[in-house]
């Protein structure tokens, strides 16, 4: 029986971690939605059994435009397919180690959202992630909900490969300027992740790359590494209306994180390693 289950493993996030086990020559099996669909309790009682000791969730549904008109499927997979899990987990003794957002926050505040900052998601992809949050929390049992935000890694679709292919044959990109997070390099999250895990830390954290930035001054950087021929303009929010509405300000404080694991390094030496990789 293997000692970590990563479910979700062809996704970003879930090859980050299966990669990382495997370097790490963890023993672990990954399931894809083939295997596993978490929304069908009789698949989860078959995938996720007795020997398992850690349980990592990495489905979700991300759709954040798409879950505006469909809220019930975001609810089940982000919400309530969560709580079945983490009753699955506790039937069968696996710790769990799940992902969240920063879109559960309304992006309202002016300083860095603590981890014990009340939710108030502004679209449905939030309160689904809300409804996922609430279940693992109240359930009891140990485990690690990490909260992220604007995820990237070097496979996968995300907006710093996106920006990254558009540049190289652009002369010109208009990006929004008033939105500010934090960038999140999935294969660091899944290192920190798996060293809280291992150092028997347990509850709410917040993982992200170091400083924040808005999506134009992260697009700047992305242009200027692969094509600085490649103008990237501000724009606002207003100007490119999407369904779901963002959170104007959705930086997390991960100074809880830091004390514990060190200092994340800045999302600009992250993306720089990144994209000068030659993926």
């Amino acid at each position: 029986m293997p000692d970590f289950l990563v479910i979700g493993s062809d996704g970003m996030l879930g090859r980050c971690w299966t990669e990382l086990l495997a370097r790490r020559d963890i023993d672990h099996a990954g399931t894809t939605i083939e295997d596993l669909d978490i929304t069908d309790a009789s698949a989860l009682s078959r995938s996720v059994t007795k020997g398992i000791r850690w349980v990592v969730n990495c489905a979700a549904y991300t759709a954040v435009d798409d879950a505006e008109e469909h809220q019930g499927l975001a609810n089940e997979v982000n919400g309530y397919a969560v709580g079945r899990l983490v009753e699955r987990c506790r039937a069968v003794g696996a710790k769990l180690i799940h992902y969240s957002t920063d879109y559960v926050f309304d992006g309202t505040a002016a300083e860095p959202y603590p981890v014990d900052y009340p939710r108030r998601p502004i679209n449905a992809y939030g309160r689904s992630k809300a409804i996922g949050e609430e279940l693992v929390e109240r359930s009891g049992i140990p485990h690690l909900l990490v909260r992220s935000s604007w995820l990237y890694a070097p496979w996968g679709k995300n907006f710093v490969l996106t920006i990254a292919e558009l540049a190289k044959t652009r002369s010109e990109l208009r990006v929004v300027d008033d939105q500010r997070g934090r960038p999140t390099d999935g294969q660091r999250l899944a290192e920190v992740s798996l060293g809280l895990a291992e150092r028997g830390h347990a509850g709410t954290f917040h993982v992200t790359d170091g400083g924040d930035c808005t999506w134009f001054g992260l697009a700047t950087l992305v242009a200027a590494l692969v094509n600085p021929s490649c103008r990237v303009e501000p724009c606002t929010s207003a100007e490119f209306p999407r369904p779901a509405p963002r959170p104007a300000y959705s930086v997390l404080d991960i100074s809880a994180t830091e004390a514990v694991m060190g200092p994340m390094l800045p999302w600009q030496d992250r993306v720089r390693a990144l994209l000068g990789a030659g993926r």
